[in-house]
């Protein structure tokens, strides 16, 4: 797909993988519409991205809100058209077994990984179909396609935005609208891992301890930015990238 004229509507673009994302879409030409919780967060953004001379909107949204997720397309009527959804917005909370897990903290992983990119989704394919050239491109993990212990809830929520990927791939074949999932492994952001342990930094900081070159949030965004600006005819259905350190969820190379 050519950047000339198109729009990129990112989720979850506040920080991290998100808001990398929405900058090397810009740099390669997409109007890119930044959309998080957080609206000092992305306004930031945007004015960052258009002092440089790009282009870029933000809009405030909770992607789990679908009367805002209504309004928010609605609003996207004004553009000419919308080509791309990067659905990012998402993340873990707790690393505790099945036996003593938070019934609410499992909870907030499904309404935001999965009905959260299920409702963007829903709001927004008409505009990408109407398009005659979209990509809905889903952030799952590797978490959504290999289990391991304390990562239950996480696994069950990134496991159902990988099914709806799927799912949706298989039910619009032959529309002008592609489906990609990229699946990252260990990335170290900001505020990944402190998210995750509750604000918890000691805990945070064991997760990457002793890995040399974890993922970066631009190394993801580099990965969508290239997914998404392959030729139209061509999709890439599951791309799962790691750091070279981890062979698997459980597997990893630390030098301690």
């Amino acid at each position: 797909m050519t950047a000339a004229g198109t729009i990129a509507v990112i989720t979850g673009a506040s920080s991290g993988i998100g808001a990398a994302t929405a900058r090397q879409l810009a740099t390669a030409g997409y109007h890119v519409i930044v959309t998080a919780r957080r609206k000092d967060r992305i306004e930031a953004l945007a004015a960052e991205l258009t002092a440089a001379g790009q282009r870029a909107t933000a809009y405030a949204l909770d992607v789990t809100d679908r009367a805002a997720v209504d309004a928010f397309a609605a609003e996207l009527d004004r553009f000419p058209s919308v080509n791309v959804l990067i659905n990012n917005a998402g993340g873990a909370l707790g690393a505790d077994p099945v036996a003593t897990g938070d019934p609410a903290d499992w909870r907030q992983m499904y309404e935001t990984n999965v009905l959260g990119t299920l409702n963007v989704t829903q709001a927004l394919l008409p505009a990408l179909t109407a398009s005659g050239d979209g990509t809905v491109l889903v952030l799952s993990s590797t978490a959504g396609h290999s289990t391991y212990e304390g990562g239950a809830g996480y696994v069950a929520a990134k496991h159902g935005a990988h099914v709806l990927a799927e799912t949706l791939r298989l039910e619009i074949v032959g529309t002008p609208v592609r489906v990609i999932e990229i699946a990252p492994g260990m990335v170290k952001t900001d505020e990944f891992a402190t998210t995750r342990f509750h604000g918890d930094t000691e805990k945070a900081a064991k997760v990457y301890a002793g890995v040399a070159e974890p993922l970066t949030a631009d190394d993801v965004a580099d990965t969508i930015t290239w997914a998404v600006t392959r030729p139209s005819h061509v999709n890439i259905d599951l791309l799962v990238v790691r750091p070279r350190a981890q062979a698997s969820n459980s597997k990893v190379h630390r030098e301690l």
